[in-house]
């Protein structure tokens, strides 16, 4: 049975599109409210997961962090800074399903398919640490 286009689930898909940098349930919760506040939580958070289970939109699930929505259906990889929380897509790579193969070959699995997250520093995060650190050791040349 087709699920019926509610002004909720509009307002939803509309939500992860606006904020199109993979937003959490509660950031999508808090965009819509700016607008609809009477919307329950509630309601945004089954709405995010009956677009997912309806294939409308896609899940990122990120360790030692909240799920993230994306509304780019094409499967592709994420990359999250572990110093400011950023999380993105990975552009000019191309998602390798060679690696389900793999996987099943040596697990037994009968695979699905596969969704990586990368953890790193971003380059904002990377130079900001280079000009704290440069300004520890131009401090520590004054004394």
């Amino acid at each position: 049975m087709a699920k019926r286009n509610t002004i909720q689930r509009q307002l939803v898909i509309a939500a992860v599109r606006f904020l199109a940098d993979h937003p959490t349930a509660e950031e999508v919760y808090d965009r819509i409210t700016m607008e609809y506040p009477d919307i329950s939580k509630g309601t945004v958070y089954r709405n995010l997961n009956s677009l997912v289970e309806s294939g409308l939109l896609g899940k990122v699930s990120v360790p030692n962090g909240a799920d993230r929505f994306d509304h780019i259906l094409a499967r592709h990889y994420h990359i999250k800074c572990t110093e400011c929380g950023k999380f993105m897509n990975v552009e000019n790579f191309d998602y390798i399903p060679d690696i389900d193969a793999k996987v099943a070959a040596v697990t037994g699995y009968k695979m699905n398919y596969h969704d990586i997250v990368f953890s790193g520093i971003c380059p904002e995060c990377q130079k900001k640490a280079a000009e704290e650190h440069s300004g520890e050791v131009l401090g520590e040349d004054k004394n």
